[in-house]
């Protein structure tokens, strides 16, 4: 069915409808505009929501996430955050395969339609004026003939009149007949344009307004096409981001499966462990025998101040009781033996008495001297890092043996970092050595001599802390039943009490000293960086650069360059300027780094060992 035979006369119906059709398009750009928007909307609220729940750097939260379920959490919202990269991704193929190709198609689709209704116009107006001209035609055909016969009548009345003259008769016919030539004439144009119009409006008819309509016939299907087609591109886009975000979804399952709870478990063992002993039992007092009682009530001072009694044979150490009591003041240990003849399974002194559990309770609550190592202990296991002594003695021996180890590992990376600053400086000092013009070599001594001083600083630290760990690495082994009884015995004077609380800060005779082998060990890696540094292996590539300016390299270890010359890049600038490079395997060598314009390999960088 064409629009041009069937709605010849619907022009301007035609000309309403096209136009609701462009409406029809211009409502679903805004429909598709407005869902951009919320996707955009719904990624950045989604990205938020992810950067709301990440661990905040260097902070306590960000050590809690060592436990799998932290870390399956974390990648969850790394996963939500790949999430909201996908509703952007919608948010701009829609706007490019559909909001911007639309805009595009209703610009020329309103400037098609009003061509065509122009000529539609156009042909109307033609039309519509040669049939103003038609009928003025008609008209005049008419008037003239009329004239004709009103002067045939005029002419037959004189000559029929015999008073009329002769010549008033020939007037008379003369104007009868030029009124009838007249008339002919006029049929004949009235004619000529009846035949002319009846020609042009079939063709108008048949022919111009149907081209006019069928052409804006196709435009409006081609409209309807290409709504279609858009509407489609809109199921398309979701679906093409469909299966990234099932991986997504699959990497919170794979994270959520991750979890391992045996592993968290142990992960607390590892980080409350104190590395003390447990309690030991405590001594049966027998209160049947009277004589003892009375020993024991009128010697307890004695016991405590002369420092001879021993411990029972086969006792157990009551020197750390079990931290969750729940006192304010710990319980302070039995008395400890100081004489020689104090050995554990050894045979117990006369001297050495039971007093009474009402004395004991008593001597809990007066004995500070005692309860001072017990607020040392309780300071440990609560874990207060902040502020305490420098060797983390305030720690329980597993938590300061991690401090420790962590502290020498820090002091080490910072240690590399240093040697890897001087032997830049050194190499950029060699290049000005050899080529002068390039700067002074003198203005580099400064910066080395600092860097040395911090090194020797540096070393001297991890020394410290070495000798530290190593005191407590000492400790640590599993101990046999007699050293724990040992241990667990707590001297009677005040000085021992303080001595005891003290040991965990001192080495085991009592103060620190530096065994000779440390300072040789820190300074074998060096000598091993040196002679590495003098015998390497060629430098594995992690990147290309791209050269902007040419650089003659007339002096040792450079390389020329030509301007626009790709290479390829085997070690990155560390603070010097220059950029070691590589053209083939035989051509390598250092150019500044501001000749070059460097692009580097992510996965390469990660994995390159600086030299």
């Amino acid at each position: 069915m064409s629009w041009g035979t069937e709605l010849w006369d619907q022009f301007d119906n035609l000309e309403k409808h096209t136009q609701w059709g462009i409406d029809v398009l211009e409502k679903y750009i805004k429909f598709v505009k407005e869902r951009t928007e919320i996707e955009i909307s719904y990624a950045k609220q989604l990205r938020n929501l992810s950067k709301k729940y990440q661990p905040k750097k260097n902070s306590k939260e960000e050590e809690e996430y060592k436990y799998t379920s932290c870390k399956a959490f974390l990648a969850t919202l790394n996963e939500m955050n790949d999430y909201a990269g996908q509703h952007e991704v919608i948010s701009e193929n829609m706007t490019s395969q559909i909001t911007a190709e639309l805009a595009r198609f209703v610009q020329e689709l309103k400037q098609e339609r009003k061509s065509h209704f122009h000529d539609g116009r156009k042909a109307q107006q033609y039309i519509e004026t040669f049939w103003k001209q038609l009928e003025a035609s008609k008209r005049r055909f008419e008037r003239d003939c009329k004239e004709a016969d009103r002067a045939q009548q005029y002419f037959e009345k004189m000559d029929a009149d015999i008073n009329v003259t002769k010549a008033d008769v020939e007037k008379a016919r003369q104007q009868a007949q030029i009124r009838h030539q007249m008339a002919e004439d006029s049929k004949a144009e009235y004619s000529s344009i009846l035949q002319k119009f009846n020609h042009d409006q079939r063709e108008h008819y048949h022919t111009h307004i149907p081209n006019i309509f069928q052409k804006i016939q196709e435009m409006e299907e081609r409209r309807i096409v290409r709504i279609g087609e858009c509407m489609k591109t809109y199921a398309e886009v979701d679906r093409q981001v469909i299966p990234i975000i099932g991986k997504c979804l699959d990497g919170i399952t794979k994270a959520a499966e991750s979890i391992d709870q045996k592993n968290d478990s142990l992960l607390v063992i590892e980080a409350f462990k104190s590395g003390f002993e447990p309690p030991g039992d405590i001594d049966f007092e027998d209160f049947t025998q009277p004589m003892k009682r009375t020993v024991s009530e009128s010697s307890l001072s004695n016991s405590r101040w002369d420092g001879k009694s021993e411990p029972k044979p086969g006792s157990k150490s009551k020197g750390k009781l079990w931290p969750f009591i729940k006192k304010n003041k710990p319980p302070p240990p039995p008395p400890a033996s100081a004489s020689p003849s104090a050995v554990p399974n050894g045979p117990q002194s006369p001297k050495q008495q039971k007093e009474p559990l009402s004395h004991r309770f008593n001597e809990f609550m007066i004995s500070k001297p005692k309860i001072h190592c017990f607020r040392s202990l309780k300071r440990g296991l609560s874990l207060k890092l902040g502020g305490g002594p420098e060797d983390f003695s305030n720690l329980p021996p597993e938590q300061r043996r991690k401090k420790l180890q962590q502290k020498v590992d820090e002091l080490n990376k910072e240690i590399q970092k240093e040697m890897d600053q001087r032997d830049a400086l050194t190499k950029m000092k060699d290049v000005y050595i050899k080529n002068p013009q390039m700067g002074d070599a003198a203005s580099v001594d400064h910066k080395l001599t600092e860097l040395g001083q911090n090194m020797e600083k540096l070393q001297l630290e991890a020394q410290k802390f070495e000798g530290w760990l190593a005191e407590v690495e000492g400790r640590l082994p599993v101990r046999t039943e007699q050293s724990r009884r040992q241990s667990g015995m707590y001297d009677t004077q005040n000085t021992s009490a303080v001595n005891n609380c003290a040991q965990d800060r001192e080495s085991p005779d009592g103060s620190y000293t530096e065994e000779p082998s440390q300072e040789s060990e820190m300074k074998v890696p060096v000598t091993e960086f040196d002679d590495e540094f003098d015998d390497e292996e060629p430098l594995p590539t992690i990147g290309t650069c791209k050269a902007l300016y040419t650089f003659e390299g007339q002096n040792e270890g450079t390389i020329s360059v030509m301007e626009g010359e790709m290479l390829y890049v085997i070690e990155e600038d560390k603070g010097d300027g220059w950029t070691r490079i590589r053209r083939n395997e035989d051509e390598e060598g250092y150019v500044p780094t501001s000749y070059v314009e460097v692009y580097l390999d992510k996965n390469a960088k990660g994995a390159m060992t600086y030299i």
